[in-house]
């Protein structure tokens, strides 16, 4: 069969820094199929499993990540991290080199990066995707100078795409709408959510969907922490491990459904057939929640202050119950969200119409 040189193809690289910038590529991956693009991902470890799970039929390359470890204190956080800037630095220069290399043997019309600095070039249009322009810190001063940081990267691409609303009643806040945008043309897609909200499951099935995510070892820290109440919690529970690429199993309570991962389509029939979800405060998990209008319960992850930005910004608007991770406790958690004054907003949502209109524009 001849291969059709007319039908345009995009390659999409999202950041291994948990697995919120796969699954937020999702609904992108979806919309430029939707608009029949020919789509290319490039990807590594859990997010590679991920997307070839999502998209079987969909070529995935292999695109060494930034392999971030997090530290056991939070008060470690910032020096591990810091720590790591040589690494980071390098798989910058590498995926740079990789995507020079791979556009010379394949015909590629545009390159959609997540979050992966490195991944643009000059010979192709590249747009770089993020909800952070202005990316936390816990101080002011080094607030501005990672800032003037991220645009020194965010320039050498054409547009860059920011996921949230671009209106005043918005959800990332200070993190998508700083007084400065980055000094190329800056575009607001709505929500990045796999999910839109249906009436297809009515009945409810679990009373919590725990959803684990994010960088080890904090992943697993949260994880024991749940595991050890879940037995004296008589409810209906379905827990998501964020590990697809695992098959151990927990021993749990009758009561509690373990699943190491769930695909997108089985992930959102679990949450709109539960009463609250509880998760991290992770910026894509927050997204898909609103979209479902569903309760939740946030525990941000400790020492990274975009989190905890999120979890205190949106609790403060009622949106979600959130509680931090030094005095977690399920039952506690579980007993005073039951009693929240939770809010609903309805935000708009990315979908083909919107890419649509970003790539007719240009």
């Amino acid at each position: 069969m001849e291969e059709d040189f007319n039908i345009p193809t995009v390659l999409i690289a999202p950041l291994d820094w948990g697995l919120g910038h796969a699954t937020r590529c999702i609904p992108v991956i979806n919309a430029f199929l939707q608009l029949k693009w020919k789509v290319i991902i490039a990807a590594d470890g859990q997010t590679k499993i991920l997307l070839q799970q999502e998209f079987p039929f969909l070529p995935v390359e292999h695109l060494n990540g930034y392999h971030i470890r997090y530290s056991k204190q939070a008060q470690w956080l910032l020096l591990k991290i810091v720590s790591q800037i040589p690494k980071i630095l390098s798989a910058i220069k590498n995926e740079h080199s990789w995507l020079a290399e791979y556009i010379q043997k394949h015909k590629i019309d545009l390159i959609v990066s997540d979050n992966r600095y490195g991944f643009y070039t000059l010979k192709i249009k590249s747009i770089f995707i993020t909800h952070q322009l202005q990316i936390k810190t816990g101080n002011r001063f080094s607030d501005f100078i990672i800032r003037k940081m991220n645009y020194r990267f965010i320039k050498n691409f054409n547009e860059c795409w920011v996921a949230d609303t671009v209106s005043a009643i918005n959800v990332a806040g200070e993190l998508s709408h700083p007084h400065c945008l980055p000094p190329v043309k800056t575009e607001y897609l709505g929500l990045l959510s796999r999910f839109i909200k249906t009436n297809t499951f009515p009945d409810t099935k679990y009373d919590c969907c725990i959803v684990l995510s994010g960088p080890e070892p904090q992943r697993t820290i949260l994880e024991n922490a749940i595991l050890q109440d879940l037995p004296f919690l008589k409810l209906k529970i379905m827990l998501v491990r964020g590990k697809p690429q695992t098959d151990e199993t927990l021993t749990v309570p009758n009561h509690v459904q373990v699943q190491n991962h769930l695909s997108g389509t089985a992930l959102q029939e679990a949450f709109e057939q539960s009463c609250f979800i509880l998760s991290r405060s992770g910026y894509t998990t927050i997204m898909e929640i609103l979209s479902l209008q569903k309760k939740s319960i946030l525990i941000p992850t400790p020492g990274q202050p975009e989190q905890e930005y999120l979890g205190k910004k949106l609790a403060e608007n009622n949106l979600v119950y959130c509680t931090p991770q030094e005095s977690f406790s399920l039952i506690s958690a579980w007993n005073t969200a039951i009693l929240f004054p939770y809010a609903c907003l309805e935000l708009p949502i990315f979908n083909e119409k919107v890419l649509n209109r970003l790539l007719s524009e240009n």
